[in-house]
């Protein structure tokens, strides 16, 4: 009943959905995408109820230590006032007002005309977090006032306020006993019929009595808790100068990009073997680890970042093995500038749901985690990296974190801002700063201007500002006569790949130590180098002269290469007849298939089987197959398909489904309260086929707006609002406005129409 005395009709959350504008109803939309997944049409109610109790939870997840308070008071006090709500949230009136219009925001909590109320389903879900909410149970349906309530606390033995106490503190739920369950408070005996007997603990089914919510905020002061809820846990922090912070960052990210490219470089020409279940040998993650001269954790950090970025994927090597290599987009990547490179790594490890920090340590039933494994990623990944960084981003320019206490402090206030999260949480948030810092996303303990970037997600602006404390790259080597050359800053792309082919890596830091050995220049004449071309490169990048023991080293290596030699034979060629033999390698038309003698009686080919046989077969011959005990083998060949490979979506496609598809269901919504309100308030739908085809022709020729009655194909009722265009075959062509798109519909189906 209102104050006038006269009533107040119903209004319902689709009530209030409905007066909202569309900005704030797709707002709504995009905060919560779970609500814009329609459910099957032939889902059932049980079905319906699943999905709208994930929706919930996955909308609570969201929520801060504060906005859950603020909600589980809701709960605790049911339908009230947005100021009387306030008032019991331990908390600053204007963070908790603030907090109370997200959930309005969110749907968790909607305005009737009585007050503000929980929607249906979120005391189920809020169930199970006694260590997240205040555990208080929802107030009586009539409370007393708190004036009364503390009067009967006050008339209490000291005996009954401990077990009030008690039960308060242990879940707001006890039993009886023996207690008597109707008793008054002159002849309540024990504590607990003193509790009973003045409604301060309201009996249940069976022996169960439990604490009303009234008496709860009583006990603690007219507060849901007895701390606060909205002081957020501080961040320990230090000073350091914003110019050293961008300049390590900028190194860190020079470095990876450097080791993105030698890596890739390496499993071009030696791409390891995929397991057979997915991911990447140990030993060859060492082998990485050595190459470029990380440790373990470092190597499967790139090489995850390279899979991310997409630049390495798995494929047939020239073998046909399945092998790790490096993709197209490697070549596309390469030719890019450093800083763009850069931004290309770190935002496939920003949106990835890859764990690299897992590789070498053991899932649950003891099987150790290798790099690339398929199953290496978690749905919590890309929260917490996101997290993690908005939070370093808070913090103003100059502060960083502390040393040895500011990576602790920073996960608690990750767990305050995200409670519902599980304990691996916390590790995956502590992994994403380490992976930030050697990504060259943070350094030195924060945020410099890129990474306030990359947290906001504008790559872009990420790249251009990060640019200018890039290392500038040296073009030249000192080469010393203990075969060593050094190089006194990052060298250029093309210089530090060539030489990365003829020597190996000593040592890194401010100037890098390359080693020549024999080995080492063995695999420039392996990629085809001579001995002069070698010694041309040297001269060209030294800004000293060869040394002599360099240039016999060079020498003595190329005297030695290629005293044995191997080809490459697909197929041979074994014959009885030399002259046939002889005849058929000398024959023009066969010139295409790599016919060499080796013996009189035997020649190979470069040709694979498959094509030497036909072609042999076109010049005259009858050749047949030979096993490799000798005998003669005839087979059919087999049938063999090539798998379709999927193309990536462009990043833009993701973003534009996602917005169709909200501003879809905001539109379906619409059409919905259209045909709604065009009911009359007596149903006046023509039913009669005869008549729902006049009138159809009715609205085609005025060019109306009709509400059609129309069974689907599982057999559900529903309204469309349509405009009819024409009628022809037994089929209406009509512009449906839910769907926003001209459909047809069978005319055997409709039910009625009436005009809208």
């Amino acid at each position: 009943m209102s104050s006038s005395g006269r009533t107040t009709p119903a209004r319902t959350l689709a009530d209030q959905l409905r007066s909202w504008p569309d900005e704030r109803l797709v707002a709504l939309l995009r905060a919560r995408p779970d609500l814009a997944t329609p459910a099957p049409q032939d889902s059932s109610q049980l079905a319906s109820r699943a999905a709208t109790r994930s929706s919930i939870h996955r909308a609570l997840d969201g929520l801060d230590r504060l906005e859950l308070s603020v909600l589980d008071a809701l709960l605790v006090a049911g339908q009230t006032t947005s100021a009387d709500l306030v008032s019991i949230v331990h908390a600053d009136a204007g963070r908790a007002a603030a907090a109370l219009q997200r959930l309005l925001d969110l749907a968790l909590a909607w305005e009737a005309p009585g007050g503000v109320r929980a929607l249906t389903g979120v005391a189920d879900a809020m169930r199970g977090m006694p260590g997240l909410v205040s555990g208080l149970r929802p107030s009586s349906p009539e409370p007393a006032p708190p004036d009364v309530v503390a009067a009967r606390i006050a008339e209490l033995s000291p005996a009954a306020t401990a077990l009030l106490h008690h039960v308060d503190d242990h879940g707001g739920e006890g039993t009886t006993g023996s207690a008597r369950r109707t008793v008054s408070p002159a002849e309540a005996r024990t504590p607990a019929e003193e509790l009973i007997s003045r409604r301060l603990l309201v009996p249940r089914e069976g022996d169960a009595v439990v604490l009303p919510g009234e008496v709860g905020l009583a006990l603690r002061g007219g507060r849901t808790t007895r701390e606060p809820v909205d002081e957020v846990p501080p961040l320990a922090t230090s000073a350091r100068d914003a110019s050293l912070v961008a300049r390590t960052a900028a190194g860190a990210a020079f470095d990876v990009v450097r080791r993105v490219e030698l890596l890739l470089d390496h499993w071009g020409v030696q791409p390891p073997s995929v397991l057979r279940s997915g991911g990447l040998a140990v030993r060859d993650l060492k082998a990485v680890a050595r190459e470029l001269h990380v440790d373990e954790p470092g190597a499967a950090l790139v090489v995850e970042v390279a899979l991310t970025a997409g630049l390495v994927a798995e494929a047939a090597a020239g073998d046909g093995t399945p092998s790790w290599l490096p993709t197209d987009e490697f070549d596309v990547w390469s030719g890019l500038p450093l800083a763009e490179r850069w931004a290309r790594l770190v935002g496939g490890w920003l949106a990835s749901s890859r764990v690299p920090s897992l590789v070498g340590s053991r899932d649950p039933a003891g099987k150790a985690w290798n790099a690339l494994a398929p199953e290496l990623s978690s749905g919590l990944a890309e929260e917490a990296r996101r997290l993690a960084l908005q939070v370093l981003a808070d913090l103003p320019e100059g502060e960083v974190l502390a040393v040895g206490t500011g990576i602790a402090s920073l996960v608690r206030r990750v767990g305050w801002l995200r409670p519902r999260r599980p304990t691996v949480f916390a590790d995956l948030v502590t992994a994403a700063l380490s992976e930030a810092a050697a990504l060259g996303v943070t350094g030195a303990g924060g945020l410099p201007p890129s990474g306030r970037h990359v947290a906001a997600g504008d790559l872009p602006a990420a790249a251009e500002a990060i640019a200018a404390d890039l290392p500038r790259p040296v073009d030249h080597v000192l080469l010393q006569a203990d075969l060593t050359a050094v190089a006194p800053g990052p060298l250029e792309t093309e210089v530090a790949r060539r030489l990365h082919l003829l020597a190996d890596v000593e040592s890194r830091g401010g100037a890098t130590v390359y080693r020549f050995t024999s080995g080492s220049l063995r695999r420039g004449f392996d990629a085809g180098w001579s001995s002069v071309e070698v010694r041309d490169f040297l001269t060209s990048v030294s800004h000293t002269p060869v040394p002599q023991p360099l240039e016999f080293l060079v020498d003595d290596v190329a005297r030695t290469f290629g005293t044995v030699r191997v080809g490459h034979a697909e197929a041979f060629l074994r014959a009885d007849d030399e002259a046939a033999l002889a005849a058929l390698v000398h024959d023009p038309r066969g010139r295409s298939l790599g016919l060499r003698l080796l013996a009189p009686t035997v020649a190979i080919a470069t040709s694979p089987l498959d094509v030497l046989l036909p072609r042999l077969r076109e010049l005259g011959a009858a050749p047949v197959v030979e096993a490799a005990d000798g005998t003669v083998r005839v087979s059919r060949p087999d049938l063999q398909r090539a798998r379709t490979r999927r193309g990536r979506r462009p990043a833009g496609a993701v973003a534009a489904r996602q917005a169709a598809q909200v501003q879809a269901v905001a539109t379906a919504i619409r059409a919905g309260d259209r045909a709604e309100s065009s009911r009359p308030a007596s149903a006046e739908a023509t039913t009669t086929p005869s008549g729902a085809l006049a009138a159809l022709r009715e609205a085609i020729e005025a060019g109306s707006t009709v509400v059609i009655g129309y069974v689907d194909n599982h057999g559900a009722t529903g309204e469309r609002v349509v405009d009819p265009r024409r009628l022809d075959g037994g089929r209406l062509s009509a512009y449906d406005h839910r769907a926003d798109d001209v459909r047809e519909f069978a005319v055997h189906r409709i039910t009625g129409v009436r005009y809208a």
